[in-house]
């Protein structure tokens, strides 16, 4: 008898490797992609940089060693906070499950953070993060994160998802895009420093924009 079992994936152990064999995938170097996300303009009020800089001193000398749970709680959700993802009919949302089908193979897991539409369930996917780790991670934030834009394409049959990952202080922001059916692109920005005053400050406007621009339908 034919085994008809439906292969599947948890985000938390997807290797790029699998993702390669499920769909045609690369990585471009194009920052030129970014220039729409990353030039919104925002104007930070005294209140806010005043918040950055007191984040900063309080956590600058610690933050190497804090591990995932105390690098959330005491300085990624406070920043997610600030940006305030809860508005309308969005909403922000911790260890939240996610799951799908991608060219007939099964994901599933639990996103770090996501932001999408609904007020008591997740609906519609617009902006992934992953993940909240200390500096030397003992997975790729960068493919856990891939595969949930992958899934958020499928599930909001659209060609473009937005996402980031943390690692300690360091934040990476990816655009992934659907070019074809099962073919796929996607590209890196630079790296932002979030102990670093400029750079946590572009965080913040960075993230501002997915709020205004990207969370609709």
């Amino acid at each position: 008898m034919e085994n008809t079992e439906v292969k599947s994936y948890n985000f938390s152990n997807i290797k790029f490797s699998d993702l390669e064999e499920i769909v045609d995938i690369k990585v471009v170097d194009n920052d030129a992609k970014f220039d729409e996300w990353f030039e919104t303009t925002y104007d930070l009020d005294d209140i806010e940089i005043l918040f950055f800089k007191n984040l900063i001193q309080k956590n600058k000398t610690r933050i190497a060693f804090y591990m995932e749970e105390n690098l959330r709680a005491k300085f990624i959700i406070p920043i997610l906070n600030l940006v305030d993802f809860v508005f309308e009919s969005v909403s922000d949302w911790y260890d939240t499950a996610l799951s799908g089908t991608l060219n007939g193979v099964e994901f599933k897991g639990f996103t770090d953070f996501m932001v999408a539409s609904g007020t008591e369930n997740p609906r519609k996917p617009y902006f992934f993060i992953q993940e909240f780790k200390p500096s030397i991670p003992d997975k790729d934030p960068r493919v856990q994160l891939l595969a949930e834009l992958l899934v958020a394409t499928e599930k909001n049959k659209t060609a473009i998802m937005r996402g980031g990952y943390i690692v300690g202080r360091i934040w990476f922001f990816v655009i992934l895009e659907k070019l074809a059916e099962n073919k796929f692109e996607y590209v890196i920005s630079k790296s932002f420093d979030s102990l670093d005053l400029e750079d946590l400050k572009q965080i913040y406007i960075i993230l501002q924009a997915v709020k205004h621009k990207y969370c609709q339908d």
